[in-house]
């Protein structure tokens, strides 16, 4: 057992000056039963908590740690930047040599803009997409988290497709009244709809890899049918890959499934660890942005110097390493060691991968869906994720994240984190 106590004395104030002692809902390990743990520092593979416990990191900060904490280039790279200044609220070069690189890593992107968070990138791309079409409808799909932003805290109801209805408390129901939520890999019936509504349509988001119900992929011909859709409909196809882009291959999810979107939400890893985000797509589409179009956007701090130094020496380091076939080894030994474990003590289980992002359900399958998903025992869960913390082991405290394998874990920690597994379960 873990000694706990300066981080449950740090949590109590916390929870004194912060609403739920958080800055972020699950970080607060609600879901867990547990009181969370107050990280000191993280190097490599590894987090090391207040009380001075450590452990084999698989949360990554929610996925932008590719190369581990603490990278000592991007650490250098952040330390000399800083030297010139934090921020200017003007243009730097900084900025080119990132729109560039992104541009040359992205097939799909021909232009780029900046902006500080994932959230800040997918509402910017929507309201694009609307200003382009001339259209107010935006599909989504059940499951697929796109930020908390207003028109996007949208659930789906019962059947194939629901007009949506607020997620949180706060969002008024006409502000999601032009979002249609569908079934996650349901293609049939947005087809359905499609024909019926598509004059209506400006944009259809989707994580071509879900990743925020756990890890789902898509179905062979969904991703291909959402293409053929909007092209057949004239509406823009976002692909929301802030948590895939630059992890399930160099160019992201569509790079590894050959599906080019119309627009891309990035982030998380184009930080290097630091609030960065990016939403681009075509020429065509882009030049209505404000100041060149009639699409208003704007941020005091977007194109930091100090996120984007730290963000392009991650993408420059991965562009040199190319450490994907090292990945994907690892995180395939890591899924299947998960498989071969639940099997042999006869607990029904889901173990999804896809690249170095991979979840665990204790789910018998399938699971190709949100009403999939939240048929699992999240019971059992909780009870797992606090074995595996007892044994040194950092992993999302929610039944549906996403596990996260970087560059900086080895043989040693999955070999360590398997025999783990097994003493849990």
């Amino acid at each position: 057992m873990t000694n706990t106590a300066i981080s449950e004395s740090l949590f109590r104030e916390a929870k004194e000056l912060i609403p739920g002692g958080v800055n972020s809902p699950v970080r607060a390990f609600k879901s867990v039963g547990l009181p969370p743990r107050i990280i000191s520092s993280g190097k490599g593979a590894r987090v090391t908590d207040a009380d001075g416990n450590v452990f084999i990191d698989f949360v990554c900060s929610w996925g932008p740690l590719i190369l581990g904490h603490a990278h000592p280039e991007v650490l250098a790279a952040i330390s000399a930047t800083m030297r010139h200044g934090t921020s200017f609220g003007a243009p730097t070069r900084l900025e080119i040599e990132m729109a560039r690189t992104l541009t040359e890593m992205v097939d799909s992107i021909e232009m780029v803009r900046l902006v500080n968070s994932g959230t800040e990138a997918t509402m910017s791309a929507i309201r694009l997409a609307r200003g382009f079409t001339g259209r107010d409808l935006v599909v989504k799909f059940a499951g697929c988290y796109h930020g908390h932003n207003d028109g996007l805290l949208a659930r789906a109801g019962s059947g194939a497709a629901t007009f949506a209805i607020p997620d949180s408390m706060g969002v008024p129901a006409r502000v999601v009244e032009q979002t249609v939520v569908f079934p996650f890999n349901d293609l049939e019936a947005l087809d359905q709809f499609m024909e019926g509504q598509a004059d209506r349509v400006a944009a259809v988001i989707v994580e071509p890899v879900a990743g925020n119900m756990g890890v789902v992929p898509p179905k062979a011909g969904f991703l291909e049918g959402l293409r053929s859709l909007c092209t057949r409909h004239g509406a823009v196809l976002i692909f929301d890959e802030v948590i895939t882009g630059f992890r399930v291959a160099p160019g992201g999810a569509q790079e590894l499934y050959g599906i080019k979107p119309d627009l891309t939400c990035l982030g998380k890893i184009i930080g290097g660890g630091l609030p960065l985000a990016a939403f681009g797509g075509a020429r065509s589409i882009m030049e209505h942005l404000a100041p060149v179009g009639g699409v208003y956007q704007a941020g005091t701090l977007s194109g930091n110097p100090l996120a984007v130094s730290a963000g392009l020496t991650t993408l420059q380091i991965l562009r040199r390493d190319n450490p994907y076939a090292d990945l994907e080894r690892k995180s395939s030994a890591l899924a299947e060691g998960l498989r071969a474990i639940c099997t042999e003590k006869g607990i029904p289980h889901t173990v999804h991968r896809v690249g170095s992002m991979l979840s665990l359900f204790f789910n018998p399958g399938p699971v190709t869906s949100y009403e999939d998903v939240m048929r699992s025992d999240r019971e059992a869960f909780s009870r797992f994720f606090g074995k595996m913390l007892e044994q040194g082991i950092y992993l999302a405290p929610s039944a549906f994240e996403a596990w996260f394998v970087g560059a900086a874990h080895g043989d040693e920690e999955i070999a360590a984190t398997l025999e783990a597994v097994r003493r849990s379960l």
